[in-house]
């Protein structure tokens, strides 16, 4: 019987469409797919996964299903999960979904705290609420794990934290630190939703607006490379000088958020890390300035500090609440200070997405291939995997490059 937990079974046909969809144009998986159909290199292994709930990650879960794998799928984030792709996924055997959209904060974690005690062989999460949950509150569990994945940049953080003070209970493979992950789906993905998000949730121009953007990582280079496509005048906020100088160097204008915070027009965050844009900076700001993120948890945006400062909010329309402030200026909040890109539109096109997912398969059969040989450490993916995927993306787009004849070869090995 499937045990599935969601709230809109009825949306299963739509469902099913959008995945379709998305299969369409997520080729590289789907070549991987048939690859290893036959093979079913999975069959017996129970896979725990707390990803987004979008046609994407339906596409990988199909995949790792017809592998022969046993799987539970939780969100990993309460407003990110496409209810009628949960539906599509609860009626396939051997699958149970438990996410639906608007789940409260408590919902969610009892999600993800089922998906633990479903005691997978493997994990793979985006995030690292899953991973985290395994270690602190059942390590039982999490010790007799084969192996995980994590898919964003923030989750690598925490998991590179236990691995330091040496609590790291099974390998994991930071999928996301795969140059066919972070360049493409960070700079490319991240880039075009999180527009696509403040432009569905508010219809503004964004020609000749000043936009801030706080962290000049892959996300906030393709947030900021696609502001300035559509006109904007591009702000860059950043702590690390390095990448100030890259942002400099790009063509925008880098600056403190105490000094950005006057003057510009919308602020989108993407740095993971906490309280980014705070009281002092918010009470700065212009009348009817816009605040979004774009880092994976509302922590960056303080929503604290924002309802601290105001005397009343209103709903303007969805994923947009207009913020009364003391000082009698408006300030509006997207999607609650979530993830824009996933809250307010749908992430990232299935194009690239391709690749990072392409990578999530590749990774489970490679921590199935080295069954206890790996370390309990984090571990990036394999050159030649990256490659691989590269390659087989390529061929997809009926892309040609050259290959190096035995004689550049030598040259190349060659120190004289």
């Amino acid at each position: 019987m499937n045990t599935s937990k969601i709230k809109k079974p009825e949306l299963y046909k739509e469902g099913n469409k959008k995945i379709e969809f998305a299969e369409m144009h997520m080729p590289v998986v789907m070549k991987l797919r048939e690859l290893y159909l036959k093979e079913k290199p999975l069959e017996g292994i129970k896979i725990s996964a707390a990803l987004h709930v979008t046609k994407e990650t339906a596409v990988l879960i199909k995949t790792l299903q017809l592998w022969g794998a046993q799987i539970f799928l939780s969100p990993s984030n309460p407003l990110s999960t496409q209810d009628d792709v949960a539906a599509s996924l609860a009626n396939i055997d051997n699958l149970i979904v438990e996410a639906w959209r608007g789940m409260t904060n408590d919902e969610y974690f009892m999600a993800i705290k089922d998906a633990a005690k479903f005691k997978p062989d493997i994990v793979i999460d985006d995030g690292a609420d899953l991973h985290i949950t395994l270690h602190e509150e059942m390590p039982g569990v999490a010790e007799k794990i084969l192996g995980g994945n994590e898919e964003t940049t923030t989750g690598v953080i925490r998991l590179k934290a236990l691995e330091k003070e040496n609590k790291l209970l099974y390998p994991v493979m930071a999928v996301n630190n795969a140059l066919t992950k972070f360049m493409f789906d960070n700079r490319y993905g991240t880039g075009q939703s999180s527009i696509d998000g403040v432009l569905r949730s508010t219809n503004i121009l964004i020609a000749g607006k000043k936009a801030v953007v706080a962290g000049y990582g892959w996300v906030g280079r393709g947030i900021a490379q696609r502001l300035k496509g559509l006109g904007a005048r591009v702000i860059v906020t950043e702590v690390d000088p390095i990448k100030a100088l890259e942002a400099v160097m790009d063509g925008f204008d880098v600056m403190t958020m105490e000094e950005a915070s006057k003057i510009g027009d919308i602020f989108i965050t993407a740095t993971g890390d906490i309280d980014v844009i705070r009281a002092e900076h918010m009470l700065n700001m212009k009348e009817g300035a816009i605040l979004a993120n774009a880092g994976h948890f509302n922590v960056e945006v303080s929503v604290k500090d924002l309802e601290t400062i105001s005397d009343s909010k209103e709903i303007i329309r969805e994923n947009n609440v207009k913020y009364t402030l003391r000082n009698g200026k408006h300030l509006f909040l997207l999607g609650e200070g979530r993830l824009v890109n996933l809250v307010a539109a749908e992430g990232h096109p299935s194009e690239v997405m391709d690749m990072s997912f392409a990578n999530q398969a590749l990774s489970v059969l490679y921590l199935i291939k080295n069954k206890g040989k790996l370390e309990k450490k984090v571990y990036n993916v394999p050159y030649d995997q990256d490659q691989y995927v590269a390659k087989l993306k390529l061929e997809t787009m009926n892309i040609k490059i050259d290959e190096l004849t035995p004689e550049q070869e030598k040259y190349l090995e060659s120190y004289k």
